[in-house]
């Protein structure tokens, strides 16, 4: 029958002849680790310390893992949490959890014990992996959740997941807590277990919790279609090649490692964990494994850049270096890129399964200077090609900015990436929709060739006397300051201007001299009278959360008692001509 036939061109009738057929399978990143077994059976999969395993010993154990998760009556949507490093179990889980119809919960381990019974009370996890690293901190959390279910109406009474304890499978600790043991499970499953059938591809896969800088975590909900879409954005984003060596660098636990648990897989690569972040055993890794790709936050190239002669490996051939969270500032991207790093930025946020930004780069700017191109790799860039749309908005009109870089507005994304919502949350689900727009809560500008720069969080845009100040832009001058390490601008309550910047300062080992009359000169020859910092505070060191990001909440609290202005300014004082 010909396709231009009448009943052909009914989308009701198609969809279902279409589903009748081999030609409708859902879509999941669980395919990948099933090809990779076929394909590169006898390629390493994973390194940890003296263990590795090929791709046919992966899969055979994830199969197994998941054939022992359902003798634990794990059924479809029960939340199996793992609270971990990177460790070869963590990386199997994320094969074997949803294998078994089971929701994964990687919880952060910088989180302490309270955050943890939260999570594991509002997610009614059925089963808690822990590493024995962790252990601790687990029969703490474990502890709360018991002498707390009382007061948790979403929860059912006495509730308490069934704990397995996860030891070094490199050298065995002995470590015992609860009721099971990881590697048990393993070998108790059947090898020959493939899986229960996905009929959905919009069922759950991952339950994440944001790290809740700005307000309490919640509990996000990502699709088996939204994490496969997410992956092969990244893959191709990226160019992640066929047979990658990937350096666990960045935490699994951080939204899934943005995908490339299940990206490494879909490439056939090797992955290289490691339980810390330490300088030595990054350059060692890759130095041993001729790593080729790694994640990370701005704060690893501080390690990295840091590192102690003895610490440092010389690094043989280009890594490839995916790095998020604040704008890495030019200065340390410079060196990175003299070392050997080739750096690309990225964006992206839990809700939206990882990254959904990417600063593409384009071969006409290797003509540019070092300077340029260090700023050019600072922005956010593109959308990756999943997501189906970008775009930033002036939100109280939803009406798009003009393209000038210049022009603030809220970060909007659209796309099958996006959350199914937060869970028993309803009303914040709601509250993040706006007209077919997921809002992001992220403030930035559009340059004249569409790439994006973000300049804040909509809650740390600081507005003085009708001025807009992006903190973070006036933290990436204040940080390229020689004597300045760490830096967070705040809003502080100001009597003529409402409020006015604020800066925190960590200083550097060798910088104890500095002070803020030196600091405050800089920011006049730096920047607009408007924008300099109206206090200087040092501190030792700056609140974060467990995954890094600065809890500038903390340090607007603090300003509340600072003294601020209740005259009229005088001529000396730092404001702009709007200002009067």
């Amino acid at each position: 029958m010909h396709l231009s036939h009448k009943r052909f061109c009914d989308p009701i009738t198609m969809n279902r002849f279409a589903k009748s057929l081999a030609n409708y399978v859902p879509l999941t990143p669980l395919t990948f680790i099933k090809r990779a077994s076929k394909v590169y059976p006898t390629r390493t999969s994973i390194v940890y310390d003296r263990v590795q395993f090929n791709w046919r010993q992966t899969y055979e154990r994830s199969c197994r893992l998941a054939d022992s998760l359902r003798s634990l009556n794990v059924v479809k949507n029960d939340v199996v949490s793992v609270l971990a490093p990177n460790v070869p179990a963590l990386y199997e889980m994320h094969f074997a959890v949803p294998m078994a119809g089971g929701i994964l919960n990687t919880i952060n381990t910088r989180l302490n014990a309270k955050h943890v019974a939260s999570i594991l009370r509002h997610s009614e996890a059925k089963v808690l992996f822990v590493d024995y690293e962790f252990v601790p901190l687990a029969s703490e959390g474990l502890k709360l959740l018991a002498d707390g279910n009382s007061e948790d109406k979403s929860c059912g009474q006495n509730h308490k997941p069934l704990v397995v304890v996860i030891d070094d499978i490199s050298k065995p600790t002995g470590v015992r807590f609860g009721e099971l043991e990881y590697e048990q499970l393993v070998d108790d499953g059947d090898p020959n277990y493939r899986g229960e059938d996905l009929e959905d591809e919009w069922d759950a896969i991952v339950l994440n919790y944001t790290s809740g800088t700005t307000s309490e975590p919640k509990g996000v909900v990502s699709s088996h279609r939204g994490a496969f879409l997410s992956t092969m954005g990244m893959i191709q984003g990226w160019d992640l090649t066929t047979e990658a060596v990937y350096l666990w660098s960045l935490p699994m636990f951080h939204c899934n490692g943005w995908t490339f648990p299940w990206g490494v897989a879909a490439r056939g690569g090797t992955n290289v964990c490691i339980r810390n972040t330490s300088a030595r055993e990054m350059y060692t890794s890759i130095s041993n494994h001729k790593v080729t790709h790694m994640c990370c936050a701005p704060v690893v190239f501080k390690i990295l850049l840091e590192a102690k002669p003895h610490e440092r490996c010389e690094l043989t051939s280009k890594v490839n270096v995916l790095t998020g969270g604040a704008p890495p500032p030019a200065s340390p991207l410079e060196k990175m890129e003299d070392m050997g790093f080739n750096i690309t930025h990225v964006y992206g946020l839990t809700e939206a399964s990882g990254p959904a930004l990417l600063c593409e780069w384009q071969s006409k700017w290797n003509l540019l200077s070092k300077d340029h191109k260090a700023r050019l790799k600072a922005r956010q860039g593109v959308s990756v090609l999943t997501i189906a749309d970008v775009d930033i908005k002036n939100k109280q009109t939803m009406a798009s900015v003009p393209h000038d870089g210049k022009t603030m507005g809220e970060i909007v994304l659209r796309g099958n990436n996006i959350m199914k919502g937060y869970l028993k949350d309803h009303k914040e689900t709601e509250n993040a929709f706006h007209n077919g727009w997921f809002s992001t809560g992220d403030v930035g500008v559009i340059h004249p060739d569409g790439y994006i720069e973000i300049k804040d969080r909509s809650k740390d845009v600081i507005i003085s006397g009708g001025e807009n100040i992006s903190s973070v832009e006036l933290e990436s001058v204040l940080i390229k300051h020689e004597a300045i390490l760490e830096v967070a601008v705040v809003a502080m309550p100001h009597a003529r201007w409402g409020e006015s910047p604020c800066a925190f300062i960590v200083l550097k080992e060798t910088s104890d001299d500095a002070n803020e009359a030196d600091i405050l000169a800089y920011c006049k020859r730096n920047m607009p009278k408007f924008m300099i910092p109206k206090k200087v505070v040092f501190v030792k060191e700056l609140p974060k959360t467990g995954t890094g990001k600065i809890q500038k909440h903390a340090l607007r609290e603090q300003t509340k008692s600072f003294q601020t202005f209740p005259n009229p300014p005088t001529n000396d004082d730092n404001t702009s001509e709007t200002q009067t």
